[in-house]
């Protein structure tokens, strides 16, 4: 009788459903990485974009669709990167919880300050920042910002883990800090840095290094054999070093790099899908230490 008993205990548990997780869809794998790390086993995360394509030049996709589809939010970095596909998948997946302006839709942008780029955005002219500087992710510290927005956003559709997230979003920051203060003692006197895109100038402002120039004359406009010889010219006798993401061509970097006599370090933006937060932060540290004039100055 016991035995009975027993057994159908077990079989009544196991018909009980899951506890309830918050389905996320991450527009990037480094909002993704940000998702778990407040999150936590209370979040299932799909990543829409893969981490070795430009996010500005995406399509929307039958995936992204479908990942949307199923979720409570989606997790977006925001001022306009995704602007070629976002909205589309959005429109696609038929959910009106992921709509802008809905508690399911969170940006990055929203809740840090902005980079505006100097002089006049022009989209027309294939401007990919008219709004603003959407690589804010490059500084952990806008990610810690934003990670914590990101608990209360979480806290609001799971009340019983609030103080979890919370706790989370806490420990991340503070794991940034630690890194951020031990990367700024290290850093020393930096080298300028000649960029390809405008995604290392978060990077570059919180740490001090000098920015000297882009290799693209606007965002998202490919260089002109004109732009890269005002660039030689600017540029020739200094010291620096050139930095390029894998994904972004690399030939014109290569190039300036030839011309000036400095290093071309070719480097990926985002961290691998389903990475947390240790594999973000020496991701950013491979970055830092690329700008040291000792890139042996390890910064782990």
């Amino acid at each position: 009788m016991k035995r009975n008993w027993m057994s159908g205990l077990v079989l009544l548990l196991a018909a009980l459903p899951a506890a309830a997780e918050i389905r996320v869809a991450a527009t990037t794998a480094n909002m993704g990485m940000l998702v778990e790390t407040v999150g936590g086993e209370a979040v299932e995360v799909t990543v829409m974009a893969p981490n070795d394509r430009d996010p500005h030049y995406l399509e929307a996709r039958p995936s992204m669709m479908a990942a949307l589809r199923n979720a409570d939010m989606v997790v977006a970095v925001g001022a306009e990167l995704e602007i070629g596909w976002l909205p589309a998948a959005i429109d696609g997946a038929n959910n009106g919880t992921v709509q802008p302006g809905q508690s399911g839709y969170f940006e990055l942008a929203r809740h840090i300050e902005l980079i505006k780029d100097e002089g006049v955005a022009d989209r027309a002219r294939g401007d990919v920042h008219p709004v603003g500087n959407p690589h804010a992710y490059m500084n952990p510290e806008n990610l810690a910002q934003a990670g914590r927005a990101l608990a209360e956003r979480f806290a609001s559709l799971d009340e019983g883990n609030a103080e979890t997230f919370r706790a989370n979003a806490e420990a991340f920051a503070a794991q940034v800090a630690e890194k951020m203060d031990a990367w700024r003692q290290a850093m020393g006197d930096p080298l300028p840095v000649l960029s390809y895109h405008g995604d290392v100038q978060y990077l570059a402002q919180a740490l001090n290094v000098p920015l000297v120039g882009t290799i693209e004359p606007l965002p998202g406009v490919p260089p002109t054999a004109s732009h890269l010889s005002d660039l030689v010219r600017d540029l020739k006798g200094r010291e620096g070093v050139v930095l390029a993401r894998v994904y972004q061509p690399d030939k014109p970097a290569r190039f300036m790099a030839q011309q000036l006599g400095w290093t071309v370090h070719l480097l990926p933006s985002d961290v691998e899908p389903g990475a947390g937060a240790d594999a973000y932060l020496e991701l950013i540290g491979r970055w830092v230490a690329a700008m040291t004039r000792d890139d042996a100055a390890s910064l782990d």
